[in-house]
């Protein structure tokens, strides 16, 4: 692999890899913190797949995380989380969050790099692949779900536990349209785990296989897939999504995020602020197994 940095300020957090000239790798390179995404991550990720997209010779893009785990979900305990701003560019016509307060603040921030990245992802016309081992919390499962294919290796686990903490999912609502309805709610509720074979059964998850054999399989998989015709995988992408968004995904992910930013004002009401360090706790404890 050829391997080359999105950007200075990306250096560290994300890695851009090529493979054979037509596969683009983009890892979360945070394994001491389990590649939580805090800001720096989030916007060099965007910058990454923008690399990817804007390269004709890339016909497929695969997601993901060095070391132990895919991704712990958002960064809500370490201390630099959101300190350096200077790597952050508007992706949306919203003010710009980092000078505003209250709602208006976090309604800003989580419309531009959570929802709105995710939603663009997701609309990439090209093939994407998320390469999950481990951790899939919170936060992770808006960067796996935004991919067109999800392989997991048979260590991998998957949990949303934000109802702890009374908020209704995170912000990427595709739940329903991910594991169907009845299960989605028996997943919120009790924000417990589910391992990579239930995953699958639950048609969450492509395919599942041994760790030792994770990358190959999604590098040959990738490599299968961008022998075809580039414009054919754009729209057959293209078609796939305007059919799930016409069974509800899209308004249903809006309505979502407007009782997802309900939650946080009751929350802000009953004094509980942001619950950083409840976060922190809750996701730590679905990470450990606790």
């Amino acid at each position: 692999m050829n391997e080359s940095n999105t950007s200075a300020s990306s250096a560290s957090v994300v890695q851009y890899e090529v493979v054979e000239q037509s596969v683009a790798v983009v890892r979360m390179n945070r394994p001491e913190y389990r590649n939580a995404q805090h800001s720096a991550m989030t916007y060099a990720l965007d910058d990454a797949f923008y690399r990817a997209a804007d390269d004709d010779a890339i016909k497929v893009i695969v997601l993901a995380g060095n070391g132990k785990h895919f991704s712990a979900g958002h960064d809500i305990g370490t201390p630099d989380r959101d300190i350096d701003r200077s790597y952050q560019r508007r992706a949306s016509l919203w003010w710009d969050h980092t000078d505003k307060a209250g709602a208006a603040s976090r309604y800003a921030r989580e419309s531009e790099v959570y929802l709105g990245m995710c939603r663009r992802w997701r609309e990439i016309p090209k093939p994407t692949i998320a390469m999950v081992q481990g951790a899939c919390v919170a936060g992770a499962l808006m960067l796996a779900w935004s991919c067109d294919l999800i392989v997991a290796a048979d260590d991998a686990f998957f949990a949303d536990p934000t109802v702890r903490m009374g908020i209704p999912g995170v912000e990427y609502f595709a739940h329903p349209w991910q594991l169907g309805p009845r299960f989605a709610k028996e997943f919120l509720f009790l924000g417990e785990r589910i391992d990579a074979s239930e995953a699958q059964r639950l048609g969450m998850v492509n395919r599942v296989v041994p760790r030792a054999d994770l990358e190959p399989t999604v590098l040959d998989m990738a490599k299968r897939i961008a022998k075809m015709p580039a414009m054919g995988l754009a729209l057959t992408k293209r078609a796939v999504n305007q059919c799930e968004d016409l069974m509800g995904a899209r308004d249903g992910m809006d309505a979502v995020f407007g009782l997802h930013h309900l939650a946080h004002a009751h929350n802000a009401e009953l004094g509980l602020g942001s619950l950083a360090g409840h976060d922190a706790r809750s996701m730590r404890d679905v990470v450990t197994g606790r």
